[in-house]
């Protein structure tokens, strides 16, 4: 249940506002203003402190349970939870009891982080942490600004640079801030941790404040630290539950597996039998106690009073004391195990060695283990492209000025590469006037940017850069492209030197230093796609200088060598490089002026000001003459291909969602075999769709696809099938939009997402480009609800996959150089996009196996457990007389039978893990919940009351008017309903033992030792006369059963008839109908394990026809010729796959993973 709308009604109540508004007034130092300013009206905001204790307990259980093993898991689950909180309690007192500097009457007095309030004025000194959100009023820089890391916030361990308010940056001592008189208008506390419209008004002699604008460049977070700055001076905006770190902390949506949701409907069925069997027994009761003579007895200790009372009321108490008899059926220590089996098996992700990254020494994190199984269930993956796919790590490539192409020699990220001496220059000079225009080029890519440069000693104390002992400097950008292109007009010429006092200073090829003031920064978002400065030179001329997508600049220029540019980009995009255009603007005194004044209007709203913002970039960022364009190289990740092509072998839908452009996207999707020459590539674009309506469009690529096999769509093929054409679609955010966007004048031909669904799942790989983070998760909500109900996974790696991340059902974030938001809002975390890999062919294969078979045995055993005790009704003239011995109906679950099934569900290992990773195919026969259908669980439940039928009726008609004993006594019903129990118990231990494949010596100590303790505690039960106990119904039951040569001889004959029907199922299904995982299992067997080693995995497959189009993908500028030797050695190498798993042996062949390769997942995949 949602409370958030109850808890924000109390907030804005305990707050005293009758009617809430939409910001806030903050009174710095918590002073008045002047008489005749403005009304004062003091207001109450909460406390610094954080409070994350919950304070509650809640468990996972049902209350249908009772006695002992209720008990149990309550305890454990408090104790647990209990642990837990007083944990994050302890945490939040030392959070809470921090100390601040505040300022106050102009000195500095230290307080606790808690008594700090909205308005206090604070002094942060250089490594503190802020202790709410702030706003920068002044620091010990000249230049008023100050260096900030938010690792702790989103992962982005490089410096962001805040800036102090312009009228109060000249307070620097404490006695300044006690005359300083000014409020702060602003908008009520929001998550949003790059969002803040504010502004401030500031009070001197005259009567007019002076407002000025707040944005997020003023804010600075709690929980973000000062760097490379001696102190500064802020005042909380804030504070406690109310800061932007605060409200993050509010869990994201719970996520349930499909496994989850299968247990849920096995729990309702059974506890519809568990109802039944109370109902039956209840009516039965009283039919059979109609017959006068076959009332209860008169030891049963009924008082008149008791038999006197209403049918009804006497029905109603048998049929509840029916329901705790059987209550055992519904298993409730099942999800304390699978709890434990999600949580220990959790750390197998995090222990694994191959998905250690030594590069970044990182390991894959697992952030919920709710969701390990459904690792086993992806039937779509989402991927980003950039930084995901690709490294990320960009290396500029050419530069095109007006037609003419340069190319400066591997500068990659800030670093010439070893070998790299000169600057080549393609075609011929760009003689006088282009040299005016290559130089202004050159200076626009030097200004129009937000890199900053470090000095060596500046880092965090580390030194940096230091050069044949001469200290150099570096560049440091929260964007990879910007430090690519920076280095690369350094490379040119043209160097970028530094930002001082509002003055940008670049050194040209002259080695003079060029100066411009830094008038204004229209800075990038994702809808413009586009970057701009306003500057001016020493001359006094005004330069609009922008750079941006191809798409956002082109339709704004009006002069320039357009064709020749165009030409250029297009041929850099289907080398799948990232390219911008750079072009510029001179402007008047007058067109300067304006120009500030729709700026200014813009910042000071307090209302859509990210609508009024865009409205003035986009009335100032116009009539450009275009200067030229970019090519910048982001390298495909290792393995990236080999992971596309064994994720599409596995039955998987991979989508490729990203904001590059269609050109560069699809360049990459043919290197990472995402499409193959063979592919017909179907277009969705606007380029189409300006040529034809949409509704065409849509149509006529619906004929296409389904014109090869009707309306059957392609989830019953693999990715790489060849019974069918492979299609690829590519299709851009607009296109997007307008599909998912219904049409108010035709409804009937409005809606089309189910044609876009349509030809989406007959496409065997389908590539988003230009897309909006929201687009991304709108496209993986319009799968997750498609009819099919498919698994989705996305992966990515930057703060605009997160939305997407947090929509699919499960979320991979890779640990990348766009910060860690990603990986703090995902599932899991791994380094690479290689080790998907094996998260889901290995990792996800194994979860998904053990968690169904511990679910199925869970409801298996527990059907056998309780049927005999529904039998025994019968038998006992439906009095609630239990079968079982109290400690029995206790231990079974806790002790008896738990261990061995949470150990199998931890290390079972049906497969080899190299067999798996070698043949992706045998993921998909697990797909679709396969292991916990309907007729699956049936079976199981059939079984288990085949069971107890075998277990009870066995024991009855073998001891029927039968001795037992030497003394001739009989064996009475305590001694029968414990032969029926040691049956029980060695049956459903046995029937586990006889699904393991993996044998260890843990197997074997849990599983034997199982046995060997209920029989030692049978015996110590039985065996001992207890003092704290009111009966001593079993003492010496158990020894005098085992003394008992027909109990022996019962106990071997029941346990083999139970197991029998089984074993003979599955060694009939196994020779007439195996399936391909038992093939597989036999011929490992055959081979002692090494199967993975011998033996060609394809001939173990239903024989299919080959796919002959293993051609060579894009080639890319940045692949390494050794890469094309070692493709070049396996294409020409002998094909195993002919020879015999003999010949291979004999020959003692080292290159079986080569000939696996032409079949399984590619060259890289050999072990």
């Amino acid at each position: 249940m949602d409370f958030s709308s109850i808890r924000k009604f109390i907030t804005r109540w305990c707050a005293g506002e009758e009617n809430w508004v939409d910001t806030r007034t903050v009174y710095i130092g918590n002073k008045e203003p002047p008489p005749g300013a403005e009304a004062y009206i003091p207001q109450r905001y909460p406390d610094n402190r954080i409070i994350s204790s919950k304070l509650i307990i809640d468990t996972p259980t049902s209350p249908i349970t009772s006695g002992l093993p209720l008990f149990f898991v309550i305890t454990v689950t408090a104790i647990k939870q209990g642990y837990e909180d007083w944990l994050r309690h302890k945490a939040d007192n030392a959070i809470n009891q921090c100390p601040v500097h505040e300022v106050q009457h102009g000195k500095v007095i230290r307080k606790q982080s808690r008594k700090l309030r909205v308005g206090d004025v604070v002094l942060i000194k250089e490594d503190e942490t802020f202790p709410c959100d702030l706003i920068l009023l002044s620091t010990s820089r000249e230049d008023g600004t100050c260096f900030v890391t938010t690792a702790s916030l989103d992962g982005e361990s490089s410096h962001k640079t805040y800036y102090a308010v312009q009228d109060t940056k000249a307070f620097i001592t404490e006695e300044d801030f006690d005359t300083l008189q000014a409020s702060i208008e602003c908008e009520q506390p929001q998550p949003d941790l790059y969002k803040f419209v504010g502004r401030i008004n500031i009070y001197s002699d005259r009567n007019e404040p002076i407002a000025r604008p707040l944005g997020s460049e003023n804010l600075l977070l709690r929980g973000a630290t000062l760097k490379n700055t001696q102190h500064i001076y802020a005042v909380a905006i804030y504070t406690g539950m109310e800061t932007k770190m605060a409200l993050n902390y509010q869990s994201k949506s719970q996520k349930r597996s499909a496994v989850e949701k299968s247990m849920n409907a096995y729990l309702i069925v059974y506890l519809c039998i568990l109802i039944s069997k109370a109902l039956i027994n209840t009516v039965l009761k009283y039919v059979w106690q109609a017959d006068p003579d076959k009332d209860e007895p008169f030891y049963n200790q009924k008082t008149d009073t008791e038999r006197q009372r209403h049918i009804l009321i006497r029905a109603f108490t048998d049929f509840l004391a029916f329901m705790v008899l059987f209550n055992y059926i519904i298993p409730v220590s099942m999800y304390v195990t699978v709890e434990m089996q999600k949580f220990l098996g959790s750390y197998f992700i995090m222990w694994d060695d191959e998905m250690f990254d030594e590069e970044l020494g990182e390991r894959a994190q697992v952030n919920t283990s709710d969701l390990n199984e459904e690792l086993g269930q992806v039937e779509y993956v989402f991927t980003d492209k950039t930084g995901t796919l690709t490294e990320n790590n960009m290396e500029f490539i050419e530069c095109c000025v007006d037609g003419y192409v340069y190319v400066p020699d591997a500068i990659c990220n800030g670093q010439v590469m070893p070998g790299s001496t000169s600057m080549d220059m393609i075609d011929s000079s760009p003689g006088p006037w282009g040299k005016e225009s290559e130089e202004l080029f050159f200076r626009a890519l030097c200004l129009c940017h937000t890199v900053q440069v470090k000095e060596e000693e500046t880092v965090d104390g580390i030194k940096i850069g230091i050069h044949q002992n001469k200290a150099t400097s570096f560049y440091i950008s929260s964007s990879p492209d910007e430090v690519a292109l920076v280095e690369g007009m350094k490379r040119l010429g043209f160097t970028y030197l530094r930002l001082k006092d509002s003055h940008m200073e670049i050194l040209n090829r002259e080695d003079e230093v060029e100066r411009f003031e830094l008038l204004e920064v229209l800075t990038f978002d994702s809808v413009r796609r586009r970057m701009s400065v306003i500057v001016r030179s020493t001359t006094g001329e005004y330069y609009l200088f922008c750079k941006g997508a191809d798409s956002s600049i082109f339709p704004r220029v009006i002069s320039g060598k357009v064709e020749q540019v165009k030409a250029r980009v297009e041929h850099n995009a289907v080398e799948g490089l990232r390219t911008l255009c750079v072009a510029y603007r001179k402007l008047s005194v007058a067109q300067y002026e304006e120009t500030c004044h729709l700026l200014n209007s813009a910042k000071l709203a307090l209302q859509d000001r990210d609508r009024k913002l865009a409205e003035a970039y986009d009335l100032i960022e116009k009539d450009f003459v275009l200067l030229g364009a970019t090519a910048v190289e982001d390298r495909l990740q290792d393995k990236a291909a080999d992971t596309i092509e064994s994720l599409q072998k596995a039955g998987m839908k991979v989508w490729v969602l990203t904001g590059d452009k269609m050109e560069t996207a699809a360049a990459t999707c043919y290197a990472s075999k995402l499409f193959r020459r063979s592919t017909q590539i179907l277009e969705l674009t606007t380029k189409r769709t300006e040529e034809q309506s949409l509704h065409d469009v849509l149509f006529d690529l619906s004929k296409t696809v389904l014109r090869q096999h009707g309306s059957m769509t392609r989830d019953t093929f693999s990715g790489l099938s060849a019974d069918c054409v492979d299609y690829g679609l590519i299709i851009d955010g607009a296109t997007l939009s307008a599909v998912l966007k219904p049409s108010q004048e035709d409804s009937s031909q409005g809606n089309y997402k189910e044609i876009f669904l349509e030809i989406c799942r007959n496409c065997s790989a389908v590539l988003c480009c230009r897309m909006a983070p929201l687009q991304k998760a709108q496209i993986v909500k319009l799968i997750k609800s498609s009819p099919e109900h498919p698994i989705t996974l996305a992966i990515g790696d930057g703060a605009n996959d997160v939305s997407m991340i947090l929509e699919a059902h499960v979320g991979i974030g890779i640990m990348g150089k766009e910060g860690r938001q990603a990986a703090r809002n995902s599932d899991y975390a791994i380094p690479k996009f290689k080790h998907l890999k094996k998260m889901l062919l290995v990792h996800g294969h194994y979860y998904y196996i053990r968690i169904s078979e511990l679910v199925q045995y869970f409801f298996y055993k527990n059907v056998a457990f309780i049927f005999p005790q529904f039998l025994y009704q019968f038998f006992c003239g439906f009095s609630q007389q239990p079968l079982y011995d109290t400690a029995y109906l206790t231990l079974y679950n806790i002790s008896f039978t738990s261990l061995p099934i949470l150990l199998f569900s931890l290390i079972e290992q049906h497969i080899n893990m190299d067999i798996l990773k070698k043949d992706p195919s045998l993921y998909r026969d697990i797909a679709k919940n396969s292991l916990l259908r309907w007729p699956i669980f049936i079976y199981w439940t059939f079984l288990g009351v085949f069971d107890a039928i075998v277990f009870f009726f066995g024991s009855y008609f073998l001891f029927n008017n039968s001795t037992f004993t030497s003394n001739g006594q009989m064996f009475g019903n305590w001694t029968f309903g414990t032969l029926v129990f040691t049956v029980l118990v060695f049956t459903v231990t046995l029937k586990l033992a006889l699904d393991t494949h993996y044998w260890t010596w843990i197997n074997h100590f849990v599983i034997w030792g199982s046995l060997l303790f209920f029989v030692i505690f049978s015996l110590l039960w039985g065996g001992i006369i207890w003092p704290f106990l009111n009966y001593q119904r079993m003492y010496y039951v158990f020894i005098q059963m085992l003394s008992s040569g027909p109990a022996w001889l019962s106990i071997i004959l029941l346990i083999v008839t139970s197991l029998l029907p089984d074993v003979v199922k599955k060694v009939v299904c196994r020779a007439l109908w195996p399936t391909t995982t038992e093939r597989i299992q036999n011929a490992d067997k055959l081979y002692n394990g090494q199967l993975s080693e011998f033996t060609p995995l394809a001939s173990l497959h239903a024989p299919t026809r080959r796919r002959a189009d293993h051609q060579n993908p894009i080639p890319r500028r940045s692949e390494h010729f050794t890469k094309k030797l070692m493709f070049t050695h396996w294409r020409s190498g002998p094909d195993y796959c002919t020879f015999t798993p003999l010949l291979r042996f004999a020959g003692n062949s080292r290159h079986s993973g080569a000939g696996y390769a032409q079949n399984g997942a590619g060259p890289e995949t050999s072990v």
